[in-house]
């Protein structure tokens, strides 16, 4: 699903960039949007907004927008966007802190349940998707 983002916004950065920057331990002002992250994602298809543009709109303090998105939830942490980041950025940690964000503040009942789900919709999901999954129930 391919969208067209509006950026815009008056205040490059901002107290949501540190925050995302500390929870993550990552320097999002470092990305310089060359979309290998993107280009290599697993997910990228199934995501409403890509991995560079997860970035950007971090970097912009769209805090509000970039928390809506199901980009976030998609992602399966399987770390390719790190190790094709030619400025180091561990991306799959910027997510999980956006993942934190949105947990922190507020109430969510959007777990994905594999034990509920048929076998059709299991045989319809990424096996990436369903191995994430069962992973953050460990975890």
């Amino acid at each position: 699903m391919n969208t067209t983002l509006h950026i815009s916004s008056p205040r490059f950065g901002g107290t949501f960039v540190a925050k995302i920057e500390q929870v993550s331990g990552q320097k999002l002002l470092a990305c310089y949007q060359c979309g290998k992250c993107s280009a290599g994602c697993p997910m990228a298809a199934h995501m409403d907004v890509l991995p560079n543009r997860i970035i950007r709109m971090a970097q912009l303090g769209m805090e509000k927008q970039l928390l809506a998105t199901r980009a976030i939830w998609i992602c399966v942490s399987c770390m390719t966007c790190n190790s094709r980041c030619p400025k180091d950025i561990r991306i799959a940690e910027v997510i999980e802190a956006l993942r934190q964000t949105v947990l922190g503040t507020v109430n969510r009942d959007d777990q994905l349940k594999i034990q509920a789900l048929s076998p059709e919709a299991i045989g319809a999901l990424p096996p990436i998707a369903l191995i994430s999954a069962l992973r953050k129930q460990t975890s």
